[in-house]
């Protein structure tokens, strides 16, 4: 009963968060940083790998129907934007009451004998971020009374899945009702990655960033905290994805990591920089770094090294002879070689060694059935085309899905294809360049298919240095995290997120080559998608 009251409680933070933290701009981003963070981050690393676990690959078709389903519709029916934003609201909220019925019934579970309480006190302190975005949400759409009544049914919800009973819970079981679940984790995401009409505050100079970085901090160490219990009894912590495979993948990467920094550095200081008057040069520096390679030597062996910079070669060759432009290029240089290794790079590369990582735990999940070669992928090329992956995402996501027992065929293809297969970078190429560079990733394919690349030389380093190295990306991370805060860090993403950011810092232009046209076709699509959000 105790764990029943303390779940209750938890849940009025919401309001007296909202109270204090809405009485400014700054405390408001705070705000926002903690929601976006601790909120989507539960969603991402706890509950889809969950959803997973119950309804197979199809339950990622159903979570993506719910994020873009909206968006969409908001680009067919400009009139009706508002609308349908306010029924999106509606099934997150809708699926958040559904949650609660099942955290009641968890709580029962953890007072069994045999059970962590490590579950029922996880239950509760991942009610605090559910009870602020509520109110966030809620309170400046449809005012007080409504966000009330929502947490109050919460609350009531709570109990009856306290007191229901197994019976209840059997109805409600995630295998009774996954693909709701996963349509509804969708909505959430939606909604958190758009902030509310309510939140739209001008902060076109970005001062405010600095606020957002540090409540997104504190929603950091809530996910940390709250993915540490989960470990200690939830009753899927033994599933290799999860929360302990997520720690081993970065206690493994992080020194490696921090050796390519220091590689980037140096090379800057020795002149090879994104400046380079040589259209090669540069492209060697999208490609490969050459940084990323070390990663790939290291940790996926001398093969996939050697596949990869053979490959990479061919790639820029071909695009320096045709005279290809780069998309995204750095709008600008530090002056310091530091500046660049640990301040810009990691900028512009932390949210895709994220995202890779996110990725890798969900697509390379042992209930997502994707041990045919040619559908792995098809697979990777839905995930590559929106976005522009950077080299040091790239080879993350390469080695993430070695880990996670993918064809070696598809961990080729990442190497070869992420840092360069882009809707914006094809915009930039003729149909000519397009074909010769499919002709390159095809060759590579058929390579892959025919040779074993795979190798037991892989670095094993001691455990402190892996710890140290973890600390010091933490370090990095979250000081980029407050440079920026979390929605300009993601802004680089997909268009979508991008255009959730209510400023255009240069860190986010994206496809901005100069003399084409279409930047300027993409910036008025922006502008127009802002006023109607």
């Amino acid at each position: 009963m105790l764990y029943l009251i303390a779940s209750c409680i938890a849940l009025l933070f919401g309001p007296l968060f909202y109270r204090y933290f809405s009485s400014g701009s700054g405390l408001q981003k705070g705000l926002d940083g903690f929601i976006f963070v601790s909120l989507g981050g539960l969603v991402l690393i706890h509950i889809l790998p969950e959803l997973l676990e119950h309804g197979g690959f199809i339950t990622l078709f159903f979570v993506l129907l719910g994020v873009w389903g909206p968006t969409a519709s908001e680009k067919l029916f400009h009139r009706y934007s508002t609308i349908t934003h306010n029924i999106t609201l509606l099934l997150g909220i809708g699926g958040l009451l559904l949650h609660t019925i099942t955290d009641g019934g968890a709580m029962v579970l953890a007072q069994q004998e045999g059970n962590s309480t490590l579950l029922a006190l996880g239950v509760i302190m991942h009610r605090l971020p559910v009870g602020v975005a509520i109110w966030w949400l809620l309170k400046p759409q449809v005012g007080t009374r409504w966000a009330s009544a929502v947490l109050a049914a919460m609350m009531a919800l709570t109990a009856v899945g306290y007191f229901a009973g197994e019976h209840l819970l059997t109805q409600l079981s995630l295998e009774n009702t996954v693909y709701l679940q996963a349509f509804v984790t969708g909505s959430i995401l939606h909604v958190v990655l758009h902030q509310p009409h309510g939140h739209q505050q001008e902060d076109k100079h970005g001062k405010y960033q600095y606020q957002a970085g540090i409540g997104s901090l504190f929603g950091l160490g809530l996910l940390t905290l709250l993915l540490l219990m989960d470990t200690g009894g939830h009753e899927h912590a033994h599933q290799p994805h999860g929360s302990e495979q997520f720690l081993s993948w970065l206690l493994t990467i992080s020194p490696i990591l921090v050796g390519s920094y220091f590689i980037a550095t140096s090379r800057f200081a020795l002149g090879l920089r994104p400046s380079s008057p040589s259209l090669a040069l540069r492209w060697l520096q999208r490609l490969a770094g050459p940084e990323a390679l070390l990663i790939t030597l290291l940790l996926l062996g001398p093969w996939f090294a050697l596949y990869q910079v053979i490959g990479l070669l061919a790639i820029g060759l071909l695009m320096t002879m045709t005279q290809v432009k780069i998309t995204d290029p750095h709008p600008s240089i530090p002056d310091s070689a530091l500046g660049f290794g640990f301040g810009q790079l990691v900028d512009r590369s932390a949210p895709w060694i994220i995202l890779s990582l996110v990725l890798a735990n969900l697509i390379g999940h042992p209930s997502v059935p994707l041990e045919n070669p040619a559908l792995q992928v098809f697979i990777l090329l839905l995930v590559f085309l929106p976005m522009r992956f950077c080299n040091l995402g790239a080879v993350i996501l390469a080695l993430a899905l070695a880990y996670s027992g993918w064809s070696q065929i598809a961990i080729a293809f990442t190497l070869l294809a992420a840092p360069v297969l882009s809707i914006g970078q094809l915009k930039l190429m003729n149909w000519k360049q397009g074909l010769m560079l499919g002709g390159i990733l095809l060759a590579g394919l058929m390579v892959a298919d025919q040779v074993v690349l795979s190798s037991t030389v892989t670095l094993q380093l001691p455990d402190t240095v892996n710890v140290l190295g973890l600390v010091i990306i933490i370090l990095l991370f979250g000081a980029s995290l407050l440079r920026l805060g979390p929605r300009q860090f993601l802004s680089r993403l997909m268009i979508n997120i991008k255009s959730t950011s209510h400023h255009h810092d240069h860190a986010s232009s994206h496809e901005n080559s100069a003399g084409h046209s279409h930047s300027h076709t993409k910036a008025n699509h922006t502008e127009h998608h802002h006023k109607h959000q």
